[in-house]
Parts: C-alpha cells; sequence; structure tokens
C-alpha cells in the first residue's frame, strides 16, 4: 500500500500534464477509461492489461473508473495494472446510487449517498483497486432524495479522513454542480474539485428533456466549470463508437456528413479520425483532459496523437460548422420521430 504523496508533480514524459482545476493534481491530457465493451467482466483480460500498461509506458498517468463498470471488475483490472506505479499515477473513480449486482442479470436496487454509504463503497474501491487513497472520488449519477448538504459533508469527511485526495460529480445538472459548489464554500467543506461529463463533435445523446447534451453542457456547465475554477474530464470523443472509423454510416446521413469533414481534416493533416475528434474537444480551454476508450495499442496512440495535435485555423472553422449543423439536423430529427 502507499501513501498519497504531497503534491504530483508533472514530469517530462510522451504526455504533459495539465493542472487538474485547482487541485494540486497534474494529469495527462489523455485519461484512460476502463469500461471495455469487450471484456468488462473479465479481470484478468491480457487485451485490457496490455492496454493500461502500454498508457504508463507513454508516459499516460490518469485512470478512470467505476464500481458500475464490471461492478468491481474494471477496478480491480486497473489495480491489477498500476501496481507498482501508484505515486505515478492519479486515479478517478466514481460511485453510482444503486447497491453493486450480485448476479449479471439482476435489477439495480437504488441507494442513497448517505454518510455510511459513500465511506463503505470508497473502502470497496480502495482494496479493489489496492491503494490507501483515491485522488478523485465522483458521484457517478445524481441522487435527489438525499439533501445536497448531507451530501457535501459525507464528501467532506471522506476528504478529511484521507480516504480520498478530492471529490467531484459526474453525469450532474448544472443546477445541482452549483449548489454543490455553493454548499462546500459556505460552509468551509472540501470544494468541489472537478467533473465528469458527456463532450464530442457529435452527440447522439439527448438529455430527459430532450436537448442535445453537449450543447447543453457548453451553455450551462462550461459557465461553472470557469467560474469555480473546476477540472473537467469529458469522455466519448468518438461519440460511443458512432465516429469510429469500423462503424458502418448510413451514406447521405447527418452522420455521414460531419464524418465527411472529419476524414477531410485528417487527411489534410495525415492524422486518423480519432486524433481530430479528440484534438477537437481539446480546443476548448474549459476541458482540462479526454477520457479515451482505447481498447488497443494502437488506439492509445491515436489519442495521444490528438492531445499533441494543434488544428489549424481553417481546420477548426470547417469541423465547428460541421458539428452545428449536425447537432441541429440531429436534433430535429430526434424530435420529429
Amino acid at each position: 500500500m502507499t501513501q498519497a504523496p504531497g503534491r504530483s508533480t508533472p514530469p517530462e514524459q510522451h504526455a504533459p500534464r495539465v493542472r487538474f482545476g485547482t487541485t494540486d493534481l497534474y494529469v495527462s491530457r489523455l485519461c484512460q477509461g476502463t469500461a471495455f465493451r469487450n471484456f468488462l467482466r473479465i479481470r484478468d483480460e491480457p487485451r485490457g492489461q496490455q492496454v493500461l500498461r502500454h498508457c504508463l509506458a507513454q508516459g499516460v498517468n490518469f485512470f478512470d473508473s467505476a464500481v458500475a463498470y464490471g461492478w468491481g471488475g474494471a477496478e480491480e483490472a486497473l489495480g491489477k495494472a498500476i501496481r507498482g506505479h501508484r505515486d505515478c499515477v492519479v486515479i478517478c473513480t466514481k460511485v453510482p446510487p444503486f447497491l453493486p449486482l450480485a448476479h449479471d442479470g439482476d435489477n439495480l436496487r437504488p441507494a442513497k449517498f448517505t454518510r455510511d454509504f459513500l465511506f463503505q463503497q470508497a473502502e470497496h474501491s480502495l482494496r479493489r483497486l489496492g491503494t490507501d487513497y483515491l485522488d478523485l472520488y465522483l458521484l457517478h449519477q445524481p441522487d435527489t432524495k438525499t439533501p445536497a448538504e448531507e451530501i457535501v459533508g459525507a464528501m467532506d469527511a471522506l476528504v478529511q479522513s484521507g480516504k480520498i485526495r478530492y471529490w467531484g460529480a459526474s453525469n450532474h445538472s448544472a443546477a445541482q454542480v452549483r449548489e454543490f459548489v455553493a454548499l462546500s464554500t459556505r460552509s468551509g467543506h472540501a470544494p468541489v474539485a472537478g467533473l465528469e461529463e458527456y463532450f464530442t463533435i457529435a452527440g447522439e445523446a439527448l438529455s430527459d428533456t430532450g436537448q442535445h447534451r453537449v450543447q447543453q453542457l457548453e451553455r450551462e456547465l462550461f459557465p461553472v466549470v470557469r467560474s469555480a475554477g473546476l477540472g473537467l474530464l469529458t469522455y466519448s470523443p468518438l461519440d460511443a463508437g458512432h465516429l469510429a472509423p469500423a462503424r458502418p454510416v448510413e451514406p447521405g446521413s447527418t452522420l455521414a456528413r460531419l464524418v465527411r469533414v472529419l476524414d477531410e481534416v485528417a487527411s489534410g493533416l495525415r492524422v486518423s479520425r480519432a486524433a481530430v475528434c479528440v484534438a477537437w474537444v481539446l480546443t476548448h480551454p474549459e476541458v482540462t483532459s479526454v477520457l479515451g476508450g482505447a481498447e488497443s495499442p494502437a488506439h492509445v496512440d491515436e489519442h495521444l496523437t490528438g492531445t499533441h495535435l494543434a488544428l489549424p485555423a481553417a481546420a477548426l472553422a470547417a469541423l465547428n460548422a460541421a458539428s452545428a449543423t449536425y447537432r441541429q439536423e440531429y436534433t430535429a430529427e430526434a424530435h420529429s420521430a
């Protein structure tokens, strides 16, 4: 077991470090996730270990997991991969407002973010990851039953205990994040350090109210990120695989028009489509790191290329225009369906 270092300094490696919000965590601009689609429930699957260890070799120091990814399996896989490297990595994991599933196919049972539940789940994550502390502990989805004051107090208690260094939220609304920020500031509790949210040049996901989630993030959450000095980890740069080259795209569709522009830019810059998708996300100053779901070392390298890629002004303008058109057309199509 290892103890938390006083400060994570940014070493000179293949993946340059940036500060996560106002914390003393310095993270690579690429964060590798552990929600592997093809081997989620296999804790010792060799491909997963190969990807994670390739990330370490390439200087990636930021890794994301969650209790709900294989209900502990992903955390165990990450713990195995980083064994012997704990003082060199930044671990983010997430706790859902559900009780862990005992068996595949079980129905989810809701849980509340009480102090006892959060401490218990953090202890389980620590054990699976093989560490004494979590760098970043996020609330995976909202718990609308527990008062926000109680949640903020519980997360502060976790910070004070040394089990976690910083806390934040994922998939929460701007109003919920603002409330957490205001409560922690007013009470003197450990502040919200950062968020993990969906952000991509495309955007297949809509909110519960039918709004385009990427546009909603830009309009509502980006101002909170700026005003509160939050770190922001964004996931799904390839839009859950919809932008992956291997995924068939219907000719003449809204998505096909966006893909055409992406490929024109990629060809001109002699990089992959994935690299352009990652680079586009990082043109937004609110974004600290991009969470990639690479499932091979080659995919990791493509994502890393994107973190170094400076998009020329003309290319960025073309991508922005294509993204805006896609969002408008996709939302209209979804509402008319």
